[in-house]
């Protein structure tokens, strides 16, 4: 018989921040379900402020970067790339490999799309396009095996809590929103009566960007719950709540944290923040709304039910229908 092909290469490419690190590495992973695959994760940081200078103006050669694993051949069959810091390599991979390498990157490029064999921005940047695959949200690493992995790994110390176990997931500061510590502080005296009348537990993660004040408040005002609140020591439970939570309250300041939690076909609940806010973020919650996935939180946890988001697969096999074409 035929010699079996040898697993695709795929890199995934980012400066290495958790978000857009997720969604590199989370298309990765999707391509890799539907085909033998070996995925690197690359961490990139450019010297002497060079990240700075438009994509066109920075050479990307080889020791202007900070890299934790080398940016050089052989190159991969798929390079997928997340973030600003990895346009300047993006835009020359196809140059570097000889038109051999096929370059994803994700969200919008905002340098022109000719580099790119694909783009896979947010339907909310509303990018358009013949190499352009929008999808709802970003790209994440969540699957229905993984929320199932994370779940038994923290089952013990989950099992005990009453239902409804309710968990909370707090973004934090951006450029369109903000969580300030007064803010925090009546999210947090909302949940605690609500929990309080369901009679349920709660599962609080913060993420990065949660400022300090706000997460002392929101402790301060939640720790009489029955229930686990992160403590910022060791690995985050963070796709362990979402696992094993009856209804999910998210802050509306982060396409992933809406798009993780919807992954999850359970009730989602939309927490506001303070800010001005911005259109692409009402067009991401609306679309959310309409689709039966998200609510603003009323103060109660209503029970309702959606087939979790997949949209991460859907765009690895456009991934993979685009490679297979172009041979």
């Amino acid at each position: 018989g035929r010699a079996a092909k040898p697993p695709l290469t795929i890199w995934a490419v980012s400066d290495g921040r958790a978000g857009i690190e997720a969604q590199a590495v989370g298309l990765a992973q999707a391509i890799a379900r539907l085909r033998p695959a070996e995925i690197a994760v690359k961490r990139i940081a450019w010297r002497w402020g060079l990240g700075r200078l438009p994509s066109p103006l920075n050479p990307a050669l080889s020791w202007m970067l900070r890299a934790d694993s080398p940016i050089a051949p052989p190159w991969p069959d798929i390079w997928i790339a997340a973030g600003r810091a990895t346009l300047p390599l993006s835009v020359r991979m196809r140059a570097r490999s000889g038109g051999r390498t096929f370059v994803v990157q994700t969200q919008d490029p905002r340098v022109g799309l000719a580099p790119f064999d694909l783009v896979v921005p947010p339907a909310h940047d509303e990018l358009g396009g013949p190499n352009v695959f929008p999808i709802l949200g970003a790209p994440n690493r969540l699957t229905p095996a993984r929320l199932s992995e994370e779940l038994a790994r923290w089952r013990d110390r989950i099992a005990p809590f009453p239902h409804p176990r309710v968990a909370v997931i707090v973004g934090g500061r951006s450029k369109a929103f903000d969580l300030p510590e007064d803010h925090a502080a009546g999210l947090a005296s909302r949940i605690a009566a609500a929990v309080d009348r369901a009679g349920g537990s709660l599962l609080l993660s913060f993420t990065r960007r949660t400022p300090a004040p706000a997460r002392d408040a929101m402790r301060a005002a939640l720790a009489h719950l029955p229930g686990l609140i992160w403590d910022d020591q060791g690995e985050n439970p963070y796709f362990a709540f979402l696992a094993a939570a009856d209804a999910i309250l998210i802050t509306e300041d982060s396409t992933n944290l809406a798009t993780d939690a919807a992954a999850t076909g359970r009730p989602v609940h939309v927490l506001p923040m303070v800010g001005p806010g911005n259109d692409k973020f009402r067009k991401f919650h609306a679309e959310l709304a309409r689709r039966g996935i998200t609510r603003p939180f009323d103060g109660t946890f209503a029970d309702w039910r959606y087939a979790p988001l997949a949209e991460t697969d859907r765009a690895a096999a456009e991934v993979l229908r685009r490679f297979d074409a172009r041979k």
